[in-house]
């Protein structure tokens, strides 16, 4: 069980909040990278982490299945508001690698990874002994 579970939790919350602004705004941090697939690989890192985060507040089969799909609609669901916002395009492949991010760190949680947060926990309450 994790002792700093609201902290966690707010932390992983205010990540949401972060992804929804940035992928909303007209004109984010490294737009400007003419880099091939850059943003893909932004995409995949996103959602790849919020759902490496949550499905360790989360471990219920219930509650993972739950943030798999809240998080593959909510970034189908940003990627249509960028095509309806005339200044951002819509792409498919955006939705793509949002899905294969949440869908990779659903599984990296299953396996050896899955207390990662509890790890940091132990290491910051035995930094303040």
């Amino acid at each position: 069980m994790l002792r700093y579970f609201s902290l966690w939790a707010s932390i992983g919350w205010l990540l949401v909040v972060a992804i929804c602004y940035l992928s909303l705004m007209a004109s984010p941090p490294g737009m400007d990278i003419d880099l091939k697939y850059s943003d893909k690989l932004g995409h995949f890192i996103s959602y790849f982490f919020l759902m490496f985060w949550f499905a360790q507040l989360y471990k219920t089969p219930a509650f993972r299945i739950a943030y798999i799909l809240f998080f593959s609609v909510m970034g189908a669901g940003l990627e249509l508001m960028q095509g309806l916002g005339g200044v951002r395009f819509f792409e498919y492949s955006d939705m793509l690698a949002n899905t294969t991010g949440v869908l990779f760190g659903w599984f990296i949680t299953r396996g050896k990874l899955k207390n990662t947060l509890l790890a940091l926990e132990q290491i910051m309450i035995e930094s303040k002994s």
